[in-house]
């Protein structure tokens, strides 16, 4: 999918530059684009959109009426934007980058942490905190389960990854003894 985040990159630094200093700070924004994202990946919405008897004003006008509170004008803008250029199927991607972007911006990345077995709080914690010491960044964790891991955990933080998990020892065990 690289090319749809290479389509949806200039879209996201357009709308990171618009509201880079909004009073609503960017969490919110990150929210609302991500919501934004969601509502057009849904299988009706998709549907609806991709009707030829609609025109783009009507296109628009669906996608922001379906969003809950309504669209602040940068926002309206993107959906404009995204609707004009036949680019609404990027929005999930343009959310990514935009999430991307604020990351940078706050000195932060996003630490996917993907476990064999559920993790409480203090365990996340204790992991995050060595690897922040690790990476020199503040990170903010996305836990996800996969037993299939068997155990240990697996954890990915922009390119790179540290997999501890049982499954990835065994396969290096395997590879070792193939040798």
């Amino acid at each position: 999918m690289a090319e749809l985040s290479t389509i949806a990159r200039p879209y996201a630094e357009a709308l990171f530059g618009a509201v880079r200093d909004d009073e609503q700070g960017l969490a919110k924004w990150s929210e609302l684009i991500s919501a934004l994202a969601d509502v057009s990946a849904l299988d009706d919405v998709r549907e609806a959109l991709g009707d030829p008897r609609l025109d783009n004003a009507q296109r628009v006008d669906l996608l922001s009426g379906l969003m809950p509170e309504g669209l602040p004008q940068a926002a309206a803008n993107l959906v404009k934007l995204v609707v004009q250029n036949g680019r609404i199927d990027v929005l999930p991607q343009i959310a990514e980058q935009f999430e991307l972007l604020r990351n940078q911006h706050e000195g932060t990345a996003l630490a996917r942490i993907t476990s064999a077995f559920p993790m409480d709080d203090a365990q996340i914690a204790e992991l995050l905190t060595r690897l922040e010491k690790k990476f020199g960044l503040k990170l903010k964790a996305d836990l996800t389960l996969d037993p299939s891991l068997i155990g240990g955990v697996r954890v990915a933080v922009g390119d790179h990854v540290l997999d501890t998990s049982v499954r990835a020892q065994l396969a290096g065990l395997r590879d070792s003894l193939a040798a």
